[in-house]
């Protein structure tokens, strides 16, 4: 998971709101799996990082405000945070990236200034070790791993509010950032998927801020032997503060986001990417709006995709019938800038975020599928 604009991270909001009501779907009496909470966390988060590790325990890195300094693991046997080795330098607004030898990469982000510094969890000596510098200092910016091993970093915002459309690579056998080709236009509050064959659809997001901003309906995708971006059709509609995920069968899930209004403009609806046809098809609507929760789109064993952030309640989409259901809560999630990550038994852990009337939580949940 990584934070998409730092000045609408710290912003207070509202209780998220319904669409109009000729939009709103059908309710599924039936619901998909329900949420029950777990022991809070040590700290309370918006804008930090979940990662499962080999061992089966959840890292938590991160987070607005004083949480930056800290992480936590979670034991699922336990149904506990306990404190883990701090890392050595506040972040939020970071990326976390598993890497084949089970260790996580975590990098760039912001701590009063924007960073090119990385360092590595490593889950065997309960640390973190210091990593290569980034060729550029990134915030906001999308990490996705390579079939190689690789990683690609790409978009952001750098020093002096830069918006960046440059990409780099992390590789492992050398333990360093390499350049690579770089985007059409720079993108913060995008998107970046890994397709089927390899290469990295990176969709939507902005540039400039305020008054200045512009919001990208574009996409393109990364070919990672050739190492250039090259451009993709463009999706039904402008999006920002939206999430995607690949499905089973090779298309792209792309859900919610917002337009220039920010919590105002929240979008209902979502739409499929089709890399076969190279094009986007709308969905319609889901049950709820969403924004601000990107990274919170986790595949379930069943092939079907939670979305477990962006508003107060989890749905769930089946990709077998293009249909969103709602899971069953009595306990309002935050919404905006939480993480999530699948646990081994299925099960997905989701922690933090802020909204719903609430600055950042500490509170914690766990999404049980319904087993029949």
């Amino acid at each position: 998971m990584r934070t998409k604009s730092l000045g609408s991270v710290t912003a207070a909001l509202a209780v998220v709101v319904c669409g109009p009501a000729s939009n709103k779907p059908v309710e599924h009496p039936t619901a998909v799996g329900s949420l029950v909470t777990v022991g809070d966390m040590a700290e309370s988060r918006a804008a930090h990082t979940a990662t499962t590790l080999g061992n089966g325990r959840v890292l938590i890195v991160g987070g607005l405000d004083g949480a930056g300094s800290s992480a936590e693991l979670f034991d699922p046997k336990t149904q506990t945070f306990a404190r883990t080795a701090s890392p050595s330098t506040s972040r939020v607004g970071h990326t976390a990236t598993l890497l084949a030898d089970g260790r996580v990469l975590i990098a760039g982000g912001y701590n009063g200034g924007y960073l090119a510094s990385t360092e590595f969890y490593n889950p065997d000596r309960g640390r973190f070790e210091r990593g290569p510098d980034m060729r550029e200092p990134r915030s906001g910016h999308v990490s996705v791993p390579l079939p190689d091993g690789r990683v690609l970093f790409v978009g952001g915002v750098s020093t002096g509010w830069s918006f960046l459309s440059s990409a780099e690579l992390y590789d492992p056998a050398t333990n360093r950032f390499v350049a690579t080709g770089g985007m059409s236009v720079p993108r913060e509050s995008h998107v970046g998927v890994r397709l089927g064959d390899g290469s990295v659809l990176v969709v939507g997001g902005h540039s400039g801020r305020r008054e200045s901003i512009e919001i990208y309906g574009s996409a393109e995708r990364y070919d990672p032997a050739r190492g250039v971006f090259v451009p993709a059709a463009s999706m039904t509609k402008r999006r920002h503060k939206h999430a995607g995920i690949a499905l089973a069968d090779g298309r792209v899930l792309i859900t919610g986001g917002a337009d220039e209004r920010d919590d105002k403009g929240m979008y209902h609806d979502a739409e499929i990417y089709d890399p076969a046809q190279n094009r986007f098809q709308s969905l319609g609507n889901m049950q709820r709006p969403r924004f601000k929760h990107e990274g919170t789109l986790i595949p379930l064993l069943d092939g079907k995709i939670l979305l477990a952030g962006g508003a107060g309640t989890v749905e769930v989409f089946d990709p077998t019938r293009n249909l969103f259901q709602l899971g069953a809560t009595t306990s309002p999630l935050a919404g905006s800038f939480s993480a999530a990550a699948r646990l081994s038994d299925g099960t997905v852990l989701i922690t933090g975020g802020y909204g719903n009337g609430a600055a950042a939580r500490a509170s914690a949940w766990r999404y049980v599928p319904n087993t029949r």
